[in-house]
């Protein structure tokens, strides 16, 4: 998962226009700045009619977060198994 400058200034500018607060905005940016998780933010937002109160949009912060580990976690153990493979053979 590539670190994207681009990505989380897009996502950056895009909180801000939709009026969230500076701190807002700063921390969700800072935690969501892979290719994968600013990507996933940013079409929630453009799925979004209006913007999503500030609760609504933590707790998507934190599912995104979430799949993240998730996905950061499966590869591991597939990287691992993968080891313990050539290992056996």
């Amino acid at each position: 998962m590539a670190y994207s400058e681009e990505l989380k200034t897009k996502l950056y500018r895009r909180l801000q226009v939709m009026g969230y607060h500076e701190g807002l905005c700063q921390a969700i940016s800072k935690q969501l700045c892979t290719e994968f998780t600013a990507s996933r933010m940013l079409g929630y937002l453009s799925r979004m009619e209006k913007p999503p109160r500030e609760e609504d949009l933590v707790d998507e912060m934190l599912a995104i977060m979430s799949d993240r580990d998730r996905l950061v976690a499966k590869h591991e153990a597939e990287h691992a198994q993968q080891k313990i493979n050539e290992m056996y053979r």
